[in-house]
This record gives C-alpha cells, sequence and structure tokens, in this order.
C-alpha cells in the first residue's frame, strides 16, 4: 500500500509539473524550450566528459555542466557498462535526452535517432599512430631530447606566464585553466596540467574544431576532389531560383555565405546553435534549411551551422562511408601524431567539426607545428600549397582582418595597420579559438605555437596577457 501510495504521489507531482510546464510554455515559450536543450547539451558534456575524456564524474558536473542554473534541475543517470547519459527533467522521464559513446565516433547525442541504429554502425577507422608514442621522438611522438633549452629562452618569465594563467585572482570569476603547452622552435619548453588533468587527456575544442575542419577541405583540394571556388554541393539549394545555389565553399568557409543564424551559447540558450548541436539528428541538414538574409560575399557573420555545412560537403565529395569516417584518421591525424585526437559524429553519420573535437594538448600543438611549417610535416606535405596563406588571408567582408577561413587573424585594416585586434602582438598570428577559454595560436615569425584549455565560462581568461607574457621570455 505504501508503494502504491509513494508511486501515486510522483504521478501526480509529474503530472502537476508537466501541467505547469504546458501552461508556461503558452506564455513564454522560450523558457520552456530551454528543457530539451538543457537536457540535451548535459547528456552529451557529460557522456563526453566520463567517457571520452576519462574524467569524474563529480569534476564533470561541478565544472563542465555548472555554468547554467537550468542544468541543477535536469538529473542524469550514468550507466558505466553501456557507457550512456541520460538526463531528464528531476529524473521524472520529461524532455529526456540520451547521449551514448563509441569508442572512435565519440559521444553521439541520439536527437530522436535509434540507439540500435548507432550502435549498429560499422565504423572501420584506422588506430591511432604512433602506437609507441614513448619511443618516437617528439613531435610524431613523445620521446622528448634531452638537450637544454635554447639560451634565449627566459625560463623564469615563462614559468612565471604559467603561474598567472594558473592562478584564480578572483573567486567570483574563476579562470579554471586545465593544460598550458607552449612549443618553441618545434620543442616543448613549458607544459603545465591542474589537478585532475595529464598531457594525454581529451579536452574539448568547441570552435578550435572549425580549424581542422579547414584542414580537412585543404587536403581535399590538394588531391584534386573539391574546389571551393565552385558553388557549394548542397542538396537543399538545388531547386531552380534558389539564391542560396550560388554559394561557394570558400564562402562557408570564411563565414560570408550570407544565411541566417543566431550564434549564442549560455546567455541565450534559445539559439540557433544550441538547438542545431542538442536537438537535431541531422546538424548540417538544418543549418542548410536556413533562408538567405544577404546576398552571398556580402556579409559576414559567424555560425558554426556554416560549419557543419562545410564537414557535410567533405562527406559528400568523399562518398563512401567508411571512408569519410576514416579521411581524419588517415590523412591528418596519423599523419602528424596526434593520436588522442577523437571527433564526434552527429546522429546521422556527419562529424561534428564545427565544436567537438576532443584531443589532447599536444594533439593541438601538434596541429599548430603543422601549420607553422606550412602544411608540411617532417618533409611531408600535407596540406597543398597555398593553403596556409589562403587560410591566413582576411575575409575581404569584414572591416578589420580579423577572420580567415576558420582560423582568427591579428591582421589590420589597409587604411589604418595599426588596429589590430591585439596591437601588442606580431600581426601574422593566426588562432584557433573556442567556447570557454580553448585556445590555439601560432606565430609563424616567432617560431612559437601556445595552446591553452580551460573551462572559464565567459572566456574573459585573460588571452592577450598571456601571450604577452609568453611572447617576452624569448630573447630576439
Amino acid at each position: 500500500m505504501k508503494i502504491f501510495t509513494k508511486k501515486r504521489i510522483w504521478l501526480g507531482m509529474a503530472v502537476v509539473i508537466l501541467a505547469a510546464i504546458v501552461f508556461f510554455g503558452y506564455t513564454n515559450r522560450e523558457y520552456v524550450l530551454q528543457l530539451p536543450i538543457g537536457c540535451g547539451a548535459k547528456a552529451k558534456l557529460l557522456c563526453s566528459g566520463i567517457f571520452e575524456s576519462g574524467r569524474e564524474e563529480a569534476s564533470v558536473l561541478n565544472e563542465d555542466v555548472a555554468f547554467h542554473p537550468l542544468f541543477k534541475m535536469l538529473k542524469p543517470k550514468i550507466d558505466y557498462k553501456e557507457k550512456s547519459v541520460t538526463v531528464s527533467l528531476w529524473n521524472l522521464g520529461l524532455f529526456k535526452k540520451k547521449a551514448i559513446y563509441h569508442d572512435r565516433l565519440g559521444a553521439i547525442l541520439l536527437s530522436g535517432v535509434s540507439e540500435e541504429t548507432i550502435r549498429g554502425w560499422n565504423v572501420n577507422i584506422p588506430a591511432p599512430e604512433p602506437s609507441n608514442p614513448e619511443s618516437v621522438p617528439w613531435p610524431t611522438g613523445d620521446l622528448m631530447p634531452n638537450d637544454p633549452l635554447p639560451s634565449n629562452v627566459d625560463k623564469a618569465k615563462l614559468a612565471a606566464a604559467l603561474d598567472k594563467v594558473f592562478s584564480e585572482p578572483n573567486p567570483n570569476h574563476l579562470r579554471r585553466t586545465r593544460v598550458a603547452l607552449v612549443v618553441y622552435d618545434g620543442r616543448i619548453v613549458a607544459e603545465r596540467t591542474a589537478p585532475g588533468f595529464a598531457k594525454d587527456t581529451r579536452l574539448i575544442s568547441w570552435s578550435m574544431a572549425k580549424s581542422v575542419t579547414s584542414a580537412l577541405v585543404g587536403i581535399l583540394v590538394g588531391q584534386g576532389r573539391l574546389n571551393i571556388k565552385d558553388p557549394a554541393p548542397v542538396p537543399e539549394w538545388q531547386s531552380a531560383g534558389d539564391p542560396r545555389k550560388a554559394i561557394t565553399t570558400d564562402q562557408l568557409l570564411r563565414m560570408s555565405g550570407g544565411l541566417e543564424w543566431y550564434e549564442a551559447y549560455a546567455e541565450h540558450p534559445v539559439s540557433d546553435v544550441n538547438r542545431m548541436l542538442f536537438l537535431k539528428p541531422d546538424m548540417a541538414a538544418f543549418a542548410a534549411r536556413k533562408p538567405l538574409v544577404s546576398p552571398p560575399d556580402t556579409k559576414w557573420k559567424y555560425s558554426t551551422g556554416t560549419t557543419m555545412i562545410v564537414n557535410r560537403i567533405i562527406r559528400q565529395v568523399i562518398g563512401n562511408q567508411d571512408e569519410y569516417w576514416a579521411f581524419p584518421r588517415k590523412e591528418l591525424f596519423n599523419k602528424i601524431g596526434m593520436r588522442g585526437a577523437l571527433l564526434d559524429s552527429d546522429a546521422s553519420g556527419t562529424f561534428a567539426g564545427g565544436s567537438s573535437l576532443y584531443a589532447a594538448a599536444r594533439d593541438y600543438a601538434r596541429f599548430g607545428l603543422l601549420y607553422q611549417n606550412d602544411g608540411v610535416w617532417q618533409g611531408q606535405r600535407i596540406l597543398p600549397e597555398g593553403w596556409v596563406a589562403y587560410t591566413a588571408t582576411p575575409t575581404p567582408t569584414l572591416k578589420r582582418g580579423e577572420y580567415g577561413a576558420q582560423f582568427w587573424l591579428n591582421r589590420s585594416r589597409p587604411d589604418d595597420p595599426a588596429k589590430r585586434p591585439y596591437p601588442k602582438l606580431p600581426e601574422d598570428m593566426i588562432t584557433a579559438e573556442g567556447y570557454q577559454g580553448q585556445m590555439l595560436a601560432i606565430f609563424p615569425s616567432r617560431k612559437l605555437v601556445i595552446v591553452r584549455l580551460g573551462m572559464t565560462f565567459d572566456n574573459g581568461w585573460g588571452l592577450a596577457d598571456f601571450l604577452e607574457d609568453v611572447l617576452s621570455a624569448f630573447n630576439q
């Protein structure tokens, strides 16, 4: 009788809550839409943090999914045996979302696709290489030289720069730096990790993944399989008279396609990007259905949706699904030693290359070295000649030269050379940057690659100060 009564109480509570949500939804639909988005986000981030990064559940709960008060109401069920996370409102099954971990495709949010379908995918991706990294010299492996650091490296200044970026001067505004890494002239000269993290810990890229997407496009261009100046092969745009048909892959890479898009995260949860990432099984299809709001190549608008369209173009150009899934590992990651890199897939089988790469800091540094060396890795050309220069060419639709092809730049306006985003930093700096303070900075003229990974909720961790402090440690 007590059990029956308890069940009736819970059922009654669920009915009341659901009725309140339905009533509230009529008056403020946007707030209610936050609930399924929040459940999807929490399921995905928890699944990635626990099973991709190998971190403790409490750490992921207290840091990665604590940046919005809504998450407190969304309760997770974590299944360590099947490697999945299910989240619903107060564990009542309301707005339930589930993410499952695939050891080759990362954490996948089901988004309405059956779990059996995704677990039934036959994925044949090559194993990470090198298989023996501790015996392979850096940068492809992790065997470090025993030689002293170059004489022009001020070790005290370098240590002070890392001390500062790991410090927490404001308890109400935590930086949460997790890893910082400095590579000079091809060699790691400084590396530090926060407690609970290690040199091999995979951490989320957020939008740094966009730069990797650009590299994959470059590889296809070098293979003669894609012309970025041609109209983009997007099925949704091929009807007669559709103005989107004129959009090129180049314009998509430069965020100048002219599609409608709203990019916002915690500050406005019901945004295009959140709906795409945490509700839609086919992210690129969602983005491709957006209407044109300005003629192509006339306005710049930052859009993760645009990058997802590019990721699906890569899939279409390759054609074969097995070859597509193997492509990043075979043509990029294994060639430069990014053995820990793992690109997550959406529920349609397209890589979420706009926001969801998990990799170790050393993997991101290797990627930076590839660009510092003009796309050549230890004598082997990975990116076609001229691709890095193309990447670092400012987008014409911007007043300042702050964005290229899926990389941020530090270029000045033609009419005002002093007006750069970071006036105290070299003009040839290019960066891959991600939400919550992820950063890869490349300085070809200074032979420097710098990585910082963390969990700073509003990105205010001191990017410019950190880079200036590190550069000051190297005497010219």
